[in-house]
């Protein structure tokens, strides 16, 4: 086994909080979401943005990223890179203060920058998502979660027998 999981429900992102649930990622319904995104992403990550301040969450961000959010009408602490000096984003993931992570790069600079981001939510266990789509999807999927969806069905009720 090459280890793949599917999540299948007759919502996308039921079907993907699943699919998270499946391979062993736990999205949170509390607490408190990084985020720090390339200036193409800045836009399109409000949305996700919007929907998990709707959940309740907390948002901090790298400067860039939180003048952005909060330029946009979400409320946004701004929170150190590692180079910039303590207390930063790793000692917030180590500490437990952050639940879920959201971090697009662009350039060998960014993703060599933020390896040590990416190593500490891997020991911590805090979810990581390093693309957009991904990070839109886990939104969603948190909000449909919260609303007590999830459901487990036999396969036969999404494929009908031929």
């Amino acid at each position: 086994s090459t280890g793949e999981v599917m999540g299948l429900d007759t919502d996308y992102p039921m079907a993907f909080a699943k699919s998270q649930l499946g391979s062993g990622t736990r999205l949170p319904t509390e607490g408190t979401v990084f985020i720090s995104v390339k200036d193409d992403d800045k836009d399109r990550i409000l949305d996700a943005a919007r929907r998990l301040t709707g959940a309740g969450f907390t948002l901090v961000a790298t400067g860039g990223t939180q003048r952005h959010l909060t330029a946009n009408g979400l409320p946004c602490a701004r929170i150190n890179k590692v180079l910039e000096g303590r207390p930063h984003i790793v000692d917030a993931i180590k500490n437990g203060e952050v639940q879920l992570v959201v971090n697009t790069t662009a350039g060998m600079k960014a993703l060599s920058d933020s390896r040590s981001l990416r190593q500490a939510a891997l020991v911590n266990k805090v979810p990581y998502y390093t693309t957009l789509n991904g990070a839109v999807a886990a939104a969603a999927a948190i909000e449909a979660y919260a609303r007590g969806e999830l459901e487990v069905r036999p396969l036969q009720h999404y494929f009908a027998a031929g």
